[in-house]
């Protein structure tokens, strides 16, 4: 199992950003076609993102500094729902919010995509939570643009 951690300065208050992260109109904004959400622990997390019907559980949620999920695809064997965990840790910095993103618990074969897929979407959670909507959303998962069974 791998990880993968990133992070990203948003000019918006935590307390903007927390909510592209628990609510469905909010997350949606930036990432994902449809979302089911109920940001509490043990709630709901279901997000289908191109294609890929992601789900998990809201395993910590501490407005506005912390959101922590369980994620994994539906039908898979390699990383079934709930398989890997996102954290995502809101930091107050001058005028704005640090996100820093660890995602865990990655089987080896499915880390370069979940790179690539985060390296797309955490610039466009900055534009939504900065009140500039991002264009629509044509991002494909790495498998299905170069044909691999990655």
């Amino acid at each position: 199992m791998a990880e993968f951690s990133t992070s990203i300065d948003i000019h918006a208050t935590p307390e903007v950003v927390f909510d592209y992260l628990v609510t469905p109109a909010g997350m949606t904004a930036w990432m994902g076609e449809t979302a089911t959400l109920e940001p509490s622990v043990g709630g709901t997390f279901s997000v289908d993102i191109a294609g890929s019907p992601i789900r998990g559980q809201y395993l910590e949620v501490v407005r506005p500094h912390r959101v922590v999920v369980s994620w994994g695809v539906a039908g898979s064997d390699e990383l079934p729902s709930g398989a890997s965990r996102v954290s995502f840790t809101l930091t107050p910095i001058g005028e704005g919010t640090r996100v820093e993103l660890l995602h865990s618990d990655l089987p080896d074969v499915h880390v370069e995509g979940h790179v690539d897929g985060w390296q797309h979407f955490l610039p466009r959670l900055a534009s939504a939570a900065q009140g500039q909507p991002p264009a629509a959303d044509g991002w494909i998962p790495l498998p299905q643009r170069d044909g691999s069974t990655r």
